[in-house]
């Protein structure tokens, strides 16, 4: 199941990442008037799909096993990874704007995987081990983003954006590696196969809201997700901005600046789930949104030739730290939104999540076109987006203060 996901997540980002290079416009092309940036847009057709379906893919990760939806989503993945390329190769004809299709049906395809590649962890391992097995899953999971995003500006760099096709080629046999993986995923049993199907499928079923009712925890641990992801989807944004637009780099040195992010949240990740254990760890989530809140700050300080304090070779080891206080920060509650709920709702929970982080990344797509506007229009630098999400993380690391407690054993 871990190198699936590590194979799943590595497609989605050298994709999302060669869509998202491909809309971020270089200084000289901002200057000329003849290019704007286009990643909120490309960001919120993503989170479109995600939302549309997530609830749905809950009920239905939920009713069967969830193995054979693996495989399923697997298999749609090549389909999608297939057009992509096609697409890439015909972009000349259907631009940007037909690319945006194949980004929404490939998250159609991850928002149907993301509900069963976790919710089948606690079906096939002690409550106790969840935090150790999230941090390795997490940790793969971030180490592929990183060799995804690296990659994608490598290649972009190596083929030219004429013949994007030719390196959306390796996303196909990506995904056919990933279909092969999944087959030796473990069968388990459905986990409530009496759930009935209803339109309340699409959206947040009563049972689940019920829970979130009763459970404070949980309905806290699921909004500050949302914060979190709306934030990350503008930093990641943020990042090719600085890279592209302020800094002038290529789209390879850009890649690494969000490379770095990633590389910091796999280690993050192993080291939230070494100190975490066999708990959730409220002490490892509030060093984790401190150190996220410290870091923006330095990635939004201005100085030198291009309004950047840090520079390229700065934001390197801050990214990477931002990256490592993100992966401490989220591991704990990533087991606490899988360890909670009953067995039967697992799924759905894991849906309502990914709902709601898709809420927040939708926002958060909004909110960055907004605040480029505002920094065109005032000649601000793209680094102070650092700033924007840095007050948004603010009350967060003030308030959220998640409760401290042992997993079962068994």
């Amino acid at each position: 199941m871990a190198v699936t996901q590590f194979l799943g997540a590595f497609n989605d980002n050298l994709f999302k990442q060669m869509m998202l290079l491909l809309a971020t416009p270089t200084a000289v092309q901002l200057a000329a008037g003849d290019a704007y940036d286009r990643q909120s847009l490309a960001m919120g057709v993503f989170a479109a799909a995600f939302l549309i379906f997530s609830g749905y893919a809950g009920y239905l990760s939920d009713r069967i096993s969830k193995r054979p939806v693996i495989i399923a989503s697997k298999v749609a993945e090549i389909v999608a990874m297939g057009l992509g390329m096609v697409g890439f190769f015909f972009y000349g004809t259907i631009g940007f704007g037909g690319m945006l299709v194949v980004l929404f049906l490939m998250g159609v395809q991850s928002a149907f995987f993301g509900p069963s590649k976790y919710g089948i962890l606690p079906e096939t391992i002690r409550p106790a081990d969840l935090p150790r097995a999230n941090g390795i899953f997490l940790m793969l999971t971030f180490l592929s983003i990183i060799f995804g995003m690296a990659l994608a500006g490598g290649l972009l760099q190596l083929v030219g954006n004429q013949h994007v096709w030719v390196a959306s080629l390796a996303c196909v046999f990506i995904a056919i590696a990933g279909t092969l993986t999944s087959l030796l995923v473990r069968r388990v049993p459905p986990a409530n196969p009496q759930l009935k199907a209803d339109w309340q499928a699409w959206l947040v079923p009563p049972d689940i809201l019920r829970l979130l009712v009763k459970d404070v925890s949980l309905l806290w641990a699921i909004l500050v997700v949302s914060v979190f992801w709306m934030v990350g989807g503008m930093v990641q944004q943020g990042v090719n901005a600085l890279g592209k637009t302020q800094l002038g780099l290529n789209d390879a040195k850009t890649s690494i600046l969000a490379a770095s992010i990633g590389l910091g949240i796999a280690v993050g990740c192993a080291i939230g789930g070494y100190l975490s254990r066999d708990r959730v760890n409220r002490n490892v989530v509030i060093v984790g949104e401190i150190g996220i809140f410290v870091t923006m700050i330095l990635m939004s300080l201005r100085g030198g030739p291009h309004q950047h304090l840090l520079g390229y070779y700065g934001s390197i080891p801050t990214l990477i730290a931002m990256g490592a206080f993100t992966g401490m920060f989220i591991v704990p509650i990533q087991v606490a939104l899988q360890s909670r709920p009953p067995r039967e709702q697992k799924g759905r929970m894991i849906a309502t999540m990914n709902q709601f982080s898709w809420i927040g990344i939708l926002l958060g797509a909004g909110l960055y076109a907004a605040c480029i506007a505002v920094f065109d229009a005032y000649g601000w630098p793209r680094n102070t987006m650092f700033a924007v999400t840095a007050g948004l993380m603010l009350p967060v690391a003030i308030f959220y203060r998640p409760k401290d407690e042992a997993l079962s054993a068994e």
